[in-house]
């Protein structure tokens, strides 16, 4: 079975890694990395993110659960050379710090 012939949910798992912060910094830079709260699943907003469904991405930004990275975490994760989680979903790259 090929990636293309896959679920979207079982791919997007797949091509869901814990990262350095460092090797994301370009993304940042250039404004592509949306950061997702640890109380949300990483998986299920990338879900929503690759299907458009911008009801559910409203109602995430406006309760502050998901949006661009903030500089100051950037910068904290920086400084701790930090992983996090993170998927692609064109033309984001969603991260999430991991819990624990």
């Amino acid at each position: 079975m090929t990636d293309e012939a896959l679920p979207l949910r079982a791919r997007l798992n797949q091509e869901t890694a814990l990262v350095s912060w460092s090797s994301l910094q370009r993304f940042f830079a250039r404004g592509e990395t949306i950061a997702v709260a640890p109380d949300l699943s990483l998986l299920d907003v990338a879900v929503a993110v690759a299907e458009d469904r911008a009801a559910d991405m409203r109602a995430w930004m406006q309760r502050d659960r998901v949006g661009p990275v903030a500089d100051a975490d950037a910068a904290r994760w920086h400084a701790a050379d930090a992983q996090v989680w993170a998927v692609v979903v064109r033309p984001w790259v969603l991260v999430q710090e991991p819990s624990g």
